[in-house]
């Protein structure tokens, strides 16, 4: 495996997100949906710099070119009790691959991981990406076959939000607040 040695990784700041963006666009294309890209600069600097960051980022550099990324924020399991590493996004551009970069940045997410007293890390792969699955196997890391991720959108949030508590049907929309005053003028 061959190294530059002006490699470097480093947390991502605010006035790194035009470069997040572009990785972000970058990866989108390599996994073959470059027109679902619906973020801005003004939300990821919102969501990852504002009051309250959703995630965190790792930038890798070759000399002063951003050539890759990791982006990651915490879950939690009830059964070990301790917080999980969750990684969003694991991306080298495909020009820059085979030189230990994305070892690199798995190498930095695992030591963060371990500092902050994270009982595991885990991460999606599309089933397609056969270099990925092989490259994660080659780490140690075990797909978990027996589990199936689920997803709702924003429209299914939204959906799910605005439905009826339980025992009431699917369309019995509305705030909690809006059928109390409907029961109440029902009562008068």
């Amino acid at each position: 495996m061959k190294t530059i040695e002006n490699f470097q990784i480093r947390p991502a700041h605010v006035e790194d997100v035009p470069v997040i963006l572009q990785l972000i666009r970058d990866l989108a294309t390599y996994e073959r949906a470059p027109n679902d890209v619906t973020a801005t600069e003004e939300q990821l600097v919102d969501v990852l710099f504002g009051e309250r960051p959703a995630a965190e980022v790792l930038l890798a550099f070759e000399g002063q070119s951003p050539v890759g990324f990791a982006v990651f924020f915490y879950n939690f399991s009830t059964w070990l009790g301790r917080p999980g590493l969750y990684l969003e996004d694991l991306f080298v551009k495909p020009e820059k691959r085979g030189k230990g970069y994305g070892r690199a940045l798995l190498i930095e997410l695992a030591k963060i991981a371990r500092d902050r007293g994270c009982g595991r890390m885990e991460w999606a792969v599309l089933d397609w990406n056969e270099p990925a699955i092989k490259f994660y196997r080659a780490l140690g890391a075990k797909p978990m076959d027996e589990w199936t991720v689920f997803r709702l959108t924003r429209d299914g949030i939204a959906s799910l939000a605005d439905s009826g508590p339980v025992g009431q049907p699917a369309s019995a929309k509305g705030s909690g607040a809006a059928r109390l005053a409907s029961l109440a003028r029902r009562k008068k």
